[in-house]
């Protein structure tokens, strides 16, 4: 969910007819008495509805069959679509050693998905370990994706894996998609086995960052939810990162450390953002899962509302989004799939 700030409306009177623009510029023909100006925020939500028992898409829903609240008070949508939003999506590479092995493919995989994407969508390139690097800024040109992509699948780290800044750093690149009505997505390609970002492995693993510069999980939600983005996850694990989630799982001390420096995990970002885990059961099976990703956001929906105040406030705003009980007597049992919300 993101909103759109200061877009402002002419209505312009000519005889009985009304008309409206969001540009800020006028006709000159226009006397000024003709003009009326009204600043208008949208907020707009991106949600995917799937059927609770077979996970499918559902994708004939009507604008009428939602409920929407802000911070519990009803409001009336205004704006609806799908298919219609273009895509600014940030490939977001784990560079480090369990993934190695599965890096190749992911980048394969990655490269196979970039078919699936319409002329006017655009793709941006990062890697990260302990600190993140940009390979390739927003574009629509694809070979320079594709470069990147394969840059990407032969690079490696000897960082530790601080999920929460390559989270956050990725959501601070999409303030530079070209347009604020894309539709926001960082897909993530990882193996989902972080280190705990604490001081004592930033100084063993990350040298180079000063203390106190590395985000935390609360930091990167945050960012996620000021810039309206959906995490969408491709997990896959090589014979290291089984062995390190299994240490994990019996080490009490990683449980005690995760608590109090919570290092990120791929399910909690998909939650929080509405988006979605996706798991190959061979690597066969990643180019699919990655197109298969992109051919689902296409599902989505995205509506908006205008809020009942434009006064900033810097405060966090829950949102639900529920689809009413006549659209589920007529589809079944649903789930939505959205982000908890927004800072205004």
């Amino acid at each position: 969910m993101h909103r759109r700030p200061g877009i402002i409306f002419l209505l312009l009177f000519a005889g009985l007819g009304l008309h409206s623009s969001a540009f800020s510029q006028t006709d000159s023909s226009v006397q000024p008495d003709q003009v009326f100006r009204v600043s208008v925020d949208l907020v707009l939500i991106d949600a995917q509805v799937i059927k609770k028992k077979t996970g499918r898409p559902v994708t004939a829903l009507q604008r009428q069959d939602f409920e929407l609240y802000e911070n519990r008070i009803r409001q009336q949508i205004t704006s609806f679509s799908q298919d219609e939003l273009p895509l600014s999506i940030v490939f977001l590479f784990d560079l480090t050693d369990s993934v190695r092995p599965v890096l190749k493919s992911l980048a394969e995989g990655a490269l196979r998905a970039l078919q699936h994407l319409k002329p006017e969508d655009e793709a941006s390139v990062m890697v990260y370990a302990a600190s993140t690097q940009l390979l390739q800024d927003f574009t629509t040109d694809r070979q320079l994706i594709v470069d990147a992509i394969r840059r990407a699948g032969k690079m490696e780290s000897p960082e530790a894996a601080f999920f929460n800044e390559g989270i956050f750093q990725a959501a601070g690149q999409l303030k530079k998609a070209s347009n604020p009505s894309n539709r926001r997505v960082i897909v993530w390609l990882t193996d989902n086995i972080p280190n705990i970002p604490s001081e004592e492995i930033r100084q063993r693993y990350a040298r180079k960052m000063p203390p106190g510069s590395i985000h935390t999980q609360a930091d990167a939600l945050a960012e996620l939810f000021k810039t309206g983005t959906v995490v969408c996850t491709l997990l896959e694990r090589s014979d290291i990162s089984e062995s390190q989630f299994m240490e994990h799982m019996h080490d009490p001390l990683h449980h005690l450390y995760s608590r109090k420096y919570p290092p990120g995990d791929v399910y909690k970002y998909a939650q929080e953002t509405g988006g979605q885990v996706f798991e190959p059961n061979s690597t066969k099976q990643v180019g699919q899962r990655l197109s298969d990703l992109i051919d689902l956001l296409r599902t989505r929906y995205a509506l908006g509302y205008r809020p009942s105040t434009d006064e900033p406030t810097g405060k966090f705003y829950e949102v639900k989004l529920a689809v009413t009980r006549e659209a589920q007597k007529r589809e079944g049992k649903l789930l939505v799939r959205t982000r908890r919300g927004f800072y205004r």
